[in-house]
């Protein structure tokens, strides 16, 4: 995709003087309507050493409003952000809807580099760039924007714009490095802009030999791009016929067709027990097992990435406290997930989720997750069907990223019998230390249980990977559930390390 131009493109000063001020107007005006819209717009800065691009980010921060633009310049990475899956330093830095953030380098500049310093073999990188498309895809499928503009230089021009930068004192330590091996470079980024060029976020190559001419054409490509998507905010919504639409639609007087009873919870068997003496003696052997295994774990900088999912009165906070009474408190993390916020609603699904991940050697412990998407938000219509769909991927991809630097991932289903949830209940109602726990929408969710089962059944179907296993736990009894949850993570951490 990169060619040399035959011939620089150049803009005068007189016809930019020009331009100029119709292309600011313009561009604020979209910008402040940018604001009211429920998507976020991503500018990827990236090209040639040399092209402009920091000149470039500096110019569009100039033409638009500083309080809903952020830049991100990504070189490095830091101690903090080594010790984390890849991506994490790049969702923490993804606008939210109405804002819009420009990222001077990318997800593309380490594939690139080390694939043209030979550190990354053809079919890593091929699978690198794989990564990159689906990951764009994740985000344009909830509605975020990306323009992506390559900043392009000949070698000649190259050559002189180093010389200049050299001179004023700008350049970078590894600036006439990467010139030696500027074939090798335009052929790699040719390859991995040709590979990750689709259709919703496609590539914009602009010849940077002009600073003028790189000016106008990146602003006048941001206007079309944002105006061009403001526009498609403005036309009317079509109604998306849900599930809830269906079924009100079915005549009252047809009794409701059968539904299918889950294959994969009824194979839990719920009579499994442990007597006190039992309970006790198995808990404290696990949780001794396991406090080593803590500490082995954070000198091997091995993360644990716990997820808890289960019935209302399963047991999940219980569980919970006793795999944490085995482990230092400087070594974990609980992390409790309820309804979004207002600014977790304005990302994407996954993004408070990867925040909360842990540093090397450390644990984060999820009571609920990222699994809500395809459970709750399905069964009360949250979400469209196209959105928990295409959720099973993912959630897939996600949960790969972060078992890849070797970290253990590991998931329960803390499952419990419709009868053994309604006893608990009433305990809750008259227990007056419990009663907090009781509330109508768990009464309301009790009367979801099919539907539920139904989506925890295509849950653990479409996720349970090697890397990534469901533990579906016996919970009717509290002692036996707590000790398998202590003693699964305890296996699991043994065969990781």
């Amino acid at each position: 995709m990169l060619k040399p131009a035959a011939s620089a493109r150049k803009v005068s000063p007189a016809r930019y003087d020009d331009a100029l001020p119709k292309l600011r107007t313009n561009l604020l005006n979209a910008h402040f309507r940018l604001r009211e819209q429920k998507f976020p717009l991503i500018i990827i800065v990236s090209g040639a050493d040399g092209a402009g691009k920091g000149e470039l980010v500096q110019r569009l921060n100039e033409w638009l409003d500083p309080r809903g633009v952020k830049t991100h310049a990504f070189w490095n990475p830091s101690d903090e952000e080594r010790e984390r899956p890849e991506y994490w330093r790049f969702w923490r830095a993804l606008p939210p809807a109405g804002r819009m953030g420009i990222l001077f380098g990318s997800w593309y500049t380490e594939p690139i580099i080390k694939r043209v310093m030979h550190k990354l073999k053809g079919r890593r990188f091929e699978t690198a760039l794989d990564r990159i498309v689906a990951f764009e895809k994740m985000l344009t499928d909830e509605g975020a924007v990306i323009l992506k503009l390559w900043l392009h230089l000949p070698k000649p021009a190259q050559k002189t714009r180093l010389k200049k930068m050299e001179k004023e004192g700008r350049i970078a330590p590894d600036d006439w490095k990467h010139y030696k091996l500027y074939d090798r470079f335009t052929k790699v980024s040719g390859q991995a802009l040709a590979h990750t060029d689709t259709a919703t976020a496609p590539w914009h190559i602009i010849d940077a030999s002009d600073r003028r001419h790189r000016e106008l054409t990146a602003g006048r490509l941001l206007l079309n791009t944002l105006q061009a998507r403001l526009k498609l905010a403005a036309l009317p919504k079509v109604k998306t016929v849900t599930a809830a639409d269906l079924v009100a639609a079915v005549p009252t007087a047809k009794a409701a067709p059968a539904r299918k009873v889950s294959s994969v919870l009824g194979k839990v068997d719920l009579t499994q027990k442990l007597t006190a003496v039992e309970y006790e003696k198995q808990l404290a052997h696990e949780q001794v097992r396991l406090s080593k295994l803590a500490w082995a774990a954070y000198e091997k900088k091995r993360s644990m990435i716990l997820v808890f999912e289960g019935w209302d009165a399963g047991g999940k906070g219980s569980a919970i406290r006793r795999l944490t009474q085995a482990m230092d408190p400087r070594l974990y993390n609980v992390v409790g997930i309820a309804a979004p916020t207002d600014e977790e609603r304005a990302q994407h699904y996954l993004w408070r989720f990867w925040r909360h991940l842990p540093r090397a050697g450390m644990s984060t412990i999820f009571d609920r997750s990222w699994y809500g998407r395809v459970l709750v938000e399905r069964v009360e219509h949250f979400a469209t069907p196209a959105q928990w769909g295409r959720a099973y991927g993912e959630i897939a991809e996600f949960e790969a990223q972060l078992a890849e630097p070797g970290n253990m991932v590991h998931k329960f289903w803390i499952h419990i019998s419709p009868e053994e949830q309604l006893r608990r209940f009433k305990e809750r109602q008259t227990v007056a230390y419990k009663q907090y726990k009781i509330t109508d929408e768990d009464w309301r969710n009790r009367e979801k249980w099919p539907d539920y089962a139904l989506a925890v059944d295509e849950m653990v179907e479409q996720t349970d990977v090697p890397t990534a296993p469901w533990t579906l736990v016996a919970g009717n009894d509290k002692k036996f559930a707590r000790v398998q949850i202590v003693r699964t993570i305890a296996q699991r951490l043994e065969e990781t390390l």
